[in-house]
């Protein structure tokens, strides 16, 4: 079920009423897609925040545009980065029946047996890109690792099938994998050596006779 939000309608887009929209506690946004027409809305930061906080950032909102209801998601959203506060937001109009590719974060459940034996549990990819209607996208996708011992792992094509959703990720690319702790500080010291590295320097002479030949033409 699709969460509320109220939306108003911007006529005036000059620089002072955004500046005054903000100093209200709302912020400047544009509803746009599925053949509608982009329209300059203003909704409450607050309100938003706790939706998408509450609801995940894949949600479907009914935005309430002046008693015009619209289904939406978050499609993009602006950040000013000194104060961190949220100046601006896209969403986007979606069409309930129809599928739609979104990312989707990854999330780990449970203390694996390698770990208790001391290897070292990391994530490659954080998110999986899938597809599905609107209201079948999941806010995210659980992975027990509890059963993995040092060297196992789990890839795309571990995952079991969903009848609501299909994982667009490659079969063959790796969500999690338990290492062994020497294999870690190995690629450690590796990646150590090549920052290292001094960059190779151009021979001088030849470099000056490059220069003479230029001067020469």
């Amino acid at each position: 079920m699709a969460v509320k939000l109220k939306a108003v309608k911007r006529e005036d887009l000059k620089k002072s009423n955004t500046k005054q929209i903000r100093e209200e506690g709302s912020i400047p946004a544009v509803v746009y897609g599925h053949d509608k027409k982009s329209t300059p809305v203003a909704v409450n930061s607050i309100d938003l925040l706790k939706t998408v906080r509450d609801e995940g950032r894949n949600a479907i909102i009914t935005l309430d545009v002046e008693g015009e209801p619209v289904d939406v998601m978050l499609h993009d959203y602006q950040v000013e980065p000194v104060k961190d506060q949220l100046i601006h937001a896209d969403f986007y109009v979606v069409d309930m029946k129809q599928e739609m590719d979104v990312m989707v974060n990854v999330h780990l459940e449970g203390e694996s047996v390698g770990q208790k034996e001391g290897g070292v549990l990391q994530q490659p990819l954080y998110e999986l890109e899938v597809r599905a209607k609107p209201a079948d996208i999941p806010e995210e996708i659980l992975i027990d690792v509890s059963s993995l011992d040092v060297g196992d792992s789990i890839m795309v094509s571990d995952l079991k099938a969903d009848a609501k959703y299909e994982i667009l990720e490659d079969e063959n690319t790796t969500i999690v994998t338990v290492t062994a702790p020497d294999d870690v500080e190995d690629l450690l010291d590796e990646e150590e050596t090549d920052e290292e590295v001094e960059p190779e320097l151009v021979d001088q002479k030849g470099a000056e006779d490059e220069e003479e030949g230029e001067d020469k033409e």
